[in-house]
């Protein structure tokens, strides 16, 4: 446990976030009073832990602190309405979940959370940004950049689908195994979008955020554990497990990125790379398969081709263009779209990535990733002008400490010239 009671408050929140709102809605069944209790909790833990230290315990300390403001919430309606909580729960004794018929189920409190999220009633969006934030605990502003959206929007969108669990109905509970298949899709992309905000953190100080990747990872194996067959599942773990295994070698002991090419190919993890080719062989992935799962395996080939490399200079990359090509064909997106611009400046020059990149402005208009792009590859061509104001619209958009110290680094090693 860190010593510091901002850094170690962080990490439980990130940690825990998911199995504290399961284990106090299990208890509760009060979405609303749950959320706002946790994040009551952790604003006194951030006042009481930098006063008094961190306890032995803060995971237990969290909850406790939650647990007692939903009770007083709870008092509070009471003495309003004149008549007891609609819900009366044991006040001592072991946290109460909701099951079906347990032969059918998986005992997995993230799982039941997520599949409560990504229930069928909600859109399928809102239900993965949903999942996002009561799992894992993503702020809202992340979650809108990862769908391109404004905050404002987002956070609209997060309300009406919290709304909308109370107001349907929807269990707290696992499904039974005939429902469940149903369900994999939205749990497939709850965890894909988890695991991007993982590697790509929208905001905050931590070029990556590991645990977070984690949890993503772990989700998948736990549901595939269910239908180790379902080709939506194995794509999707392949291709994460190919990207987790670079995690020992994207930042250095500063904590400053380091990018792909320069990364320390000894200190990535070669038996997850061997699990994720293996996985990609898989007869689940044989013959046609669902355009989701046929998405992330595409990406998982794309990964592949870098994790197999000997080096950067021998990365494959017109097999990785074509990959690209694969991947929009399947489902457009600017963000693919720039990843493959950046795939064609590599395979056939930077002239040739800039034209790739022409006509994403208009749809990336929030992202730094666009200008950063576009400022590596001017800085090729000897545009240094040119780079060096794309630098600075990449630095002026990107909100992540680690990310902008790394533009601004490159910026300041431009040549004083134009």
């Amino acid at each position: 446990m860190k010593e510091n009671p901002a850094e170690a408050l962080a990490d439980v929140v990130l940690e825990e976030w998911g199995r504290l709102t399961s284990l106090l809605l299990a208890r509760f069944r009060r979405l609303d009073l749950v959320e706002d209790a946790l994040a009551d909790a952790v604003e006194t833990a951030a006042r009481r832990w930098g006063r008094d230290g961190v306890p032995d315990n803060p995971v237990a300390w969290l909850h406790t602190a939650a647990r007692r403001r939903v009770l007083d919430r709870l008092r509070a309606e009471s003495m309003a309405h004149r008549k007891m909580p609609l819900l009366v729960v044991e006040e001592a004794g072991r946290d109460a979940v909701v099951r079906a018929d347990p032969g059918d189920v998986v005992e997995d409190d993230l799982l039941r959370l997520v599949l409560m999220c990504t229930h069928p009633a909600l859109d399928p969006a809102a239900a993965s940004a949903l999942a996002l934030r009561l799992v894992l605990g993503v702020s809202t502003a992340d979650i809108a950049r990862l769908f391109l959206v404004p905050e404002p929007t987002m956070a609209a969108r997060i309300t009406r689908a919290k709304k909308k669990i109370v107001t349907a109905g929807i269990p707290f509970a696992v499904p039974s195994a005939e429902v469940l298949p149903e369900r994999l899709d939205g749990v497939a992309q709850t965890a894909y979008l988890a695991f991007t905000a993982g590697y790509a953190p929208g905001s905050g100080p931590d070029a990556v955020r590991v645990t977070l990747a984690e949890g993503a990872v772990r989700l998948v194996r736990v549901v595939l554990r269910l239908r180790p067959q379902e080709p939506v599942l194995v794509a999707l773990l392949a291709l994460m497990v190919l990207q987790h295994s670079r995690r020992s070698a994207r930042v250095d002991d500063a904590g400053q990125i380091v990018l792909l090419p320069d990364q320390d190919r000894s200190r990535w993890h070669h038996d997850e790379i061997a699990e994720g080719v293996a996985l990609l062989s898989s007869t689940a992935l044989v013959g046609p398969i669902p355009v989701r799962a046929a998405q992330y395996a595409v990406q998982a080939r794309i990964a592949a081709e870098h994790a197999t490399a000997s080096s950067a200079d021998e990365t494959a990359w017109v097999r990785v263009v074509a990959h690209y090509d694969d991947l929009i064909a399947l489902a457009p997106s600017p963000t693919a779209s720039l990843a493959r611009a950046v795939a064609v400046a590599e395979a056939y020059g930077p002239r040739a990535g800039l034209a790739a990149a022409e006509g994403l402005d208009a749809q990336l208009s929030h992202s730094h990733r666009l200008p950063a792009v576009r400022a590596a590859l001017l800085e090729r061509v000897g545009d240094v002008a040119g780079a060096r104001a794309a630098y600075g619209l990449a630095i002026e958009r990107c909100a992540n400490d680690a990310e902008r110290a790394s533009l601004g680094a490159r910026r300041a090693s431009l040549p004083d010239r134009r």
